[in-house]
């Protein structure tokens, strides 16, 4: 089913039309069970297939996207690329790296060779259009980040510049050296607090897209999963305090009160979820990641999806009135895991 709903990207970006949904492709190979090549191939052409003549499908990747932080997500794509070349041109590829030792390293050193290792892996048919430090290096000025990551997109090894998990402040100091095409941070109805709106805002006025990551809350949002037996061994969410067995009776309160409207309405609960980030503004493109086909066109159906101020009005009142229980990540706060550096 072909979907209508685009919008442009930010910074040096602005000129390319992208889909109104984005796909995100971590949870293809960080998990217990990889998914078949075939099964993951049809789900990103499904998206692409779909899309208006001339808009790219945003693909979201990582230089560590698998669960022993090896390079699986890229080596996926690049088996993609080879057997379909022809979406190389359809597709707006983004790849955080940066991370070294299990944490950000922003040393020119380490971010040349961060990029250089992607490209190697991901092969020559596709070029990597986004590159974004995964996490921000407190040791190093955001400034001088941006000096190397300008001097290394204009060696050619990287089309533009995004920031992944920065704050307010972070982003528009960044984008004084040099026009930051996209900033991705968390943002979904149980992911919403001060940080995630001054970004928003922060971007909407300097001209950035946010690619809004979990937007269906790491799937709880979507109600499949109702208990901890619904998380296979392996799971990383397993080890997240919203997921943990004292919690989720509680927030499923809040699956409960989206899905009683989205049924009302005549959408599945990911649909409204998906629908109420991408109206939140239309620089504000929801990232939610998919495996199958089925799914991936369900994501972006709902790019096309208007809501109404009473209906928008009564998510956020779900939202204001249902407390989420637990942090983002396992235990610590965003300030102890070094984030919206």
């Amino acid at each position: 089913m072909p979907v209508n709903a685009t919008t442009t990207l930010g910074g040096t970006a602005s000129n390319v039309t992208v889909g109104r949904i984005a796909h995100g492709l971590m949870m293809m190979t960080w998990t217990p069970n990889p998914v078949p090549d075939e099964q993951c191939f049809e789900s990103i052409k499904a998206g692409v297939d779909a899309l208006p003549p001339g808009a790219k499908m945003v693909l979201n990747s990582g230089e560590f996207y698998a669960q022993d932080w090896g390079t699986a997500n890229l080596e996926l794509l690049s088996r993609f690329y080879a057997k379909y070349p022809e979406y190389a041109d359809k597709t707006f590829l983004s790849v955080k790296g940066g991370m070294k030792n299990g944490g950000p390293d922003a040393s020119f050193e380490n971010l040349s060779a961060s990029i250089d290792n992607i490209q190697r892996v991901l092969g020559s048919v596709k070029k990597v259009d986004l590159f974004e430090p995964a996490r921000v290096d407190h040791r190093v000025p955001i400034e001088k980040q941006m000096e190397y990551l300008v001097a290394l997109k204009n060696e050619g090894k990287f089309g533009h510049i995004g920031l992944s998990e920065c704050s307010a402040e972070t982003l528009r100091r960044a984008h004084t050296v040099h026009p930051v095409t996209a900033a991705e941070i968390e943002v979904s109805p149980w992911s919403y607090e001060e940080n995630q709106k001054k970004v928003i805002e922060t971007a909407r006025e300097l001209g950035i897209s946010v690619m809004a990551y979990s937007p269906l809350g790491k799937g709880f949002l979507t109600g499949q999963i109702k208990s901890r037996a619904d998380l296979a061994e392996g799971d990383a969410r397993a080890h997240m305090t919203r997921f943990a067995e004292e919690n989720l009776d509680h927030n499923f309160a809040i699956v409960n009160a989206l899905t009683a409207v989205a049924e009302r309405l005549g959408y599945t609960p990911a649909q409204l979820s998906l629908a109420w980030v991408a109206h939140l503004g239309t620089h504000v493109i929801p990232l939610p990641g998919s495996s199958k086909a089925s799914r991936t066109l369900e994501n972006l159906q709902a790019g096309d999806i208007k809501l109404s101020e009473d209906d928008l009005a009564e998510v956020n009142k779900i939202i204001n009135s249902h407390e989420v229980k637990g942090d983002r990540y396992f235990g610590k706060s965003d300030e102890e895991m070094h984030l919206w550096g």
